[in-house]
Formats: C-alpha cells, structure tokens, sequence
C-alpha cells in the first residue's frame, strides 16, 4: 500500500547542524576566551586597589 523506500534517505543538501559546527571550535576559543578574562579580572582588582 505506502512505500517507505523515500523516506529517511540521506541527501547531499542535508543543512549542517550549528552545533556541530560550533564544537569544533571550542577547544581553541574556550582557553583563549579564559585567558581574556583572567587578565581583565586581575586588571581590574589591581586598577580598584
């Protein structure tokens, strides 16, 4: 009766997930990010002294 043989196939124009994309990144930005706030934070406490 219903042919399921077109449904769930993979396709090429499949749109990428964000998040995927975003994960890749995050080992690299994540400690670079840290780093900028540690010395902002440190800038500040010693300006306010």
């Amino acid at each position: 009766m219903s042919n399921a043989s077109h449904a769930a196939q993979p396709t090429d124009h499949e749109s990428a997930d964000p998040a995927e994309e975003v994960t890749s990144v995050v080992p690299i930005v994540l400690p670079i990010v840290g780093a900028i706030m540690m010395f902002l934070l440190a800038f500040i406490a010693v300006s306010m002294t």
